[in-house]
Parts: C-alpha cells; structure tokens; sequence
C-alpha cells in the first residue's frame, strides 16, 4: 500500500488504497475526487524540486514511475490556452511590473496555535510540504522518548538536563515545550536541516548545517512560540513551499529580513523578563531562569504567560 498525499489549491488530502501496481489511470481517477481537477488537465509533480510526470499511458503502473509512500504530489491545473501576453503599452505603463511583484513568491509565517506543542506542529507542517495537523504532536513527542531511550549514552543527564528515563516521560505530555534538544533529534531523524530564526536576537539557529543534508526549512521563533515559515503567492490558489535546498542562502536572508521586521515591531518575547505564572500551584514568575528553578524544586511544569 503506498501512502501517498496530495496537495492542491483545495488544501492536502490523503490518498488511501494505491498500491505499487495500481494504474496511472486509478491515481488520476483519485485526484481528480480529491481535487475536483479534470484528469485530462491534471499536472501532476513529485519530488524536490517538484519534476512533472508523463502519465499519458492510462495502463501504466505506478511502481514504473518515481512515486514512493511518503510522497506528496504537487497537483495543478494545466490551462489548456496559454495566457495573453500584455500589450506594450501596459508594459511601458509599470502594470506589468507590477503584476509580477504581486505574482512573486514571498516568505511569510504561517500562524499555529500556541497549545505548548507549537514547535511540533510547525516541524510536522514545514517537513511534510505544508500539511497542517495539530492531531501530530503526541506521536512526535513519542517518537522523540524512543529515540532518547534507545541511546542513552548520547542523551545522558548532563545533556538532557535530567535523567534519561525522566525526560522520556516527561517530553510526552502534552503540557511541556520543546525546544534545541528536540530540534536537533527531529533534524536527524528526518534528515532535514531545520533552521530557526529568532526574532529578537536576528540570528539563524541551523541544526543539521554540517550533516550534508540537501533540504532544508525553516521555523521562526519569538522566544516561547514557533511558528513555520513558507514561501507563497499572495492571493494565489499555488500551494505554498515549506522544503528549500540547503544550497539556498537566499531564503536564510529573506528569513533574517522577516525576522528583523519582527523585531522592530518588537514581535517577541524576552524570555529573561516576561511575566509567568504556574499553573500548578499559581506562584508568581519572571523570566525563563525563574520558571527553571521553579520546576527543579517543585517538579511543576506547567507556565503560561501572564
């Protein structure tokens, strides 16, 4: 059974019941239900950077084509007429450049709820190519214990900041926050650069830099919430990018700009003063380091910001 997603203007959607023997024709027949795109003007593209496939041959097999399970395919329309060219005299009048700008892809947060499990919502969201599924977070959570569990040596006290039993269990609440650590087991286990921008220092935490991967997203962090970064067209029904090349160091600027305006909107948290309180036992806190000792001497770890 492949387990396959497909992406369009109408949102992702599962694809359920292909297998590597089904035909092009059963694949195009489950698109078109999903999203509502006729098979004869489907444009179907897989792979990063999305290549289009040639599924003229109705009989073929899907396992004769690059499809795997765990693929998302990039579906669009394919315009039967080319568009009209502007006459020049839009041109000259500015009109066309700036319908281009309009056109041009733009970097820009996607908003997910601040429910303590934001980062995970938001790795899930940018590795799987813009799939919102806030349903996601436990089974991250204890994929992230397994992976601690099973090397202790690597993920000892000293590192974890606790024991390596007590952090498995305690990463799988749903009351508690992950942060580096968890960024940096979730890069190597998708095998995905994830870089992170802090929007009050302006600066590009890379996990993964030096492992040799090829892809690379991005989440954009205010001190206590992350939320994922995409590049989309304003208005447009193109499905957004959330996978860049690491040979990309374009987007990692235009991931600084972003953050710099966050900053100068003063759109963070300073997490040396910010106002919390337990909500365990309602005692009063400032500031990360505050919560920290808290939480060691009380074993509460549940804040929420005041």
């Amino acid at each position: 059974m492949l387990r396959l997603r497909c992406k369009a203007k109408n949102g992702t959607h599962l694809m359920q019941g292909l297998t590597q023997l089904s035909c092009v024709q059963e694949l195009k027949d489950r698109v078109a239900e999903l999203t509502g795109i006729p098979c004869e003007v489907q444009k179907i593209m897989v792979g990063y950077p999305p290549s289009s496939l040639d599924l003229s041959n109705g009989d073929a097999h899907l396992k004769d084509y690059p499809i795997k399970s765990g693929d998302t395919l990039i579906v669009e329309e394919e315009k039967s007429k080319p568009k009209p060219q502007p006459s020049a005299s839009v041109t000259k009048g500015g009109a066309m450049d700036g319908l281009q700008k309009e056109l041009s892809p733009v970097l820009a947060r996607r908003v997910v709820p601040a429910d303590n499990s934001c980062l995970f919502t938001s790795v899930f969201y940018v590795i799987e190519g813009g799939v919102y599924d806030p349903s996601c977070a436990p089974e991250m959570r204890g994929l992230i214990a397994q992976i601690v569990a099973s090397d202790p040596a690597s993920y000892s006290e000293a590192v974890l900041g606790k024991s390596n039993e007590d952090y498995c269990s305690w990463i799988r609440r749903d009351d508690t926050w992950g942060g580096a650590i968890e960024v940096s087991i979730l890069s190597k286990f998708y095998k995905c650069e994830i870089c992170v921008v802090d929007t009050q220092t302006v600066r590009v935490d890379r996990f993964g830099e030096d492992a040799g991967y090829n892809r690379r997203v991005l989440l954009i962090y205010d001190g206590i919430h992350y939320d994922p970064l995409q590049k989309e067209i304003s208005g447009s029904d193109t499905p957004p990018q959330t996978i860049f090349s690491t040979a990309d160091d374009i987007i990692l600027a235009q991931a600084l700009e972003l953050a710099d305006e966050a900053r100068r909107k003063r759109q963070f948290t300073d997490v040396n003063r910010f106002s919390l309180r337990c909500m365990v036992c309602q005692t009063g806190l400032v500031g990360q380091a505050e919560a920290r000792e808290h939480a060691k001497e009380t074993g509460h770890t549940n804040f929420g910001e005041v």
